[in-house]
């Protein structure tokens, strides 16, 4: 998955005017403008790393006076003391960037670690661990990517990439089948249609209509095992809604494709990296 740098450096710049506006009252006001330093990234804890490129550019955004050395790439297995990267330039820059770089790279090697801990809790099934839209606004494209370094798949990007009726969609406009006759009369051939179930008999209806995905909304899991049975491969099943890393094993045998989690992107615990500025002598 590559990111476009555009929008990469839309999200930086946007944390730089927030964190930085036009001063840094400290550095500013401290540090004159030819002071030189080195610096380093070390692991804090042991986990996947995700974001060293984006932690980079922030330097080049914020000054371009940094010599940054990655010794680490994303999707690396790090461990406790692990040193991923080395700096070295405008102390200023390095003081500057700090923060924002910092904020990037914990939250998204936070994402990649959490998904990669529940990916390998359901290694040797059929399913596939998945993100939905459940993000962080403005950070949506950098947390999707860290999902997929952390070996995760993305769901729908927005809600233009697929025709996707939740409850509420349902009960707003009366039952599955009336709202998927009405679809099918208006969206592209290329658009698939994923159906929130509640019930077994609502999982029967949205087959009936041949919908393409099917999600399986907070059920249990002999639930879903019968809704497998059920669908006999006639439809993709995505099982959401109370899965935790204790219960997702148990959720990836019960046969269902797709396992999407949302926690892996709106309350993920940010991975502990620190930057280190070598003392001056």
């Amino acid at each position: 998955m590559k990111l476009l740098q555009c929008y990469i450096d839309n999200i930086i710049n946007t944390a730089l005017m927030e964190d930085i506006n036009y001063m840094d009252a400290a550095a500013d006001n401290l540090i004159p403008p030819e002071h030189k330093s080195s610096a380093y990234y070390v692991a804090k804890d042991d986990g996947v790393l995700c974001g060293i490129e984006v932690a980079k550019r922030v330097f080049e955004l914020v000054g371009g006076d940094v010599e940054f050395k990655i010794l680490m790439n994303d999707g690396a297995k790090v461990k406790k003391d692990d040193i991923i990267a080395e700096m070295e330039g405008s102390t200023l820059t390095l003081l500057k960037g700090e923060r924002t770089a910092l904020n990037l790279l914990q939250h998204m090697s936070g994402i990649a670690t959490a998904t990669n801990k529940c990916v390998q809790l359901i290694d040797g099934t059929n399913a596939h661990v998945t993100d939905t839209r459940k993000t962080l606004p403005g950070l949506r494209a950098l947390q999707k990517y860290a999902v997929t370094v952390g070996g995760g798949k993305n769901h729908r990007f927005n809600l233009s990439d697929a025709a996707m009726l939740k409850d509420n969609h349902i009960d707003a406009y009366g039952s599955i089948t009336a709202a998927v006759a009405a679809l099918r009369e208006r969206i592209g051939h290329t658009v698939k249609v994923e159906v929130e179930v509640r019930t077994l008999d609502e999982l029967k209806e949205a087959l009936d209509v041949n919908c393409e995905i099917i999600m399986l909304d907070n059920m249990n899991c002999d639930e879903m095992r019968e809704a497998v049975e059920i669908t006999a491969g006639r439809a993709l099943l995505e099982a959401s809604g109370n899965i935790t890393s204790e219960n997702i094993r148990q959720v990836a045998e019960t046969g269902v494709n797709i396992i999407s989690l949302g926690a892996l992107t709106h309350s993920v615990k940010c991975f502990d990296i620190s930057m280190k500025i070598n003392k001056a002598k």
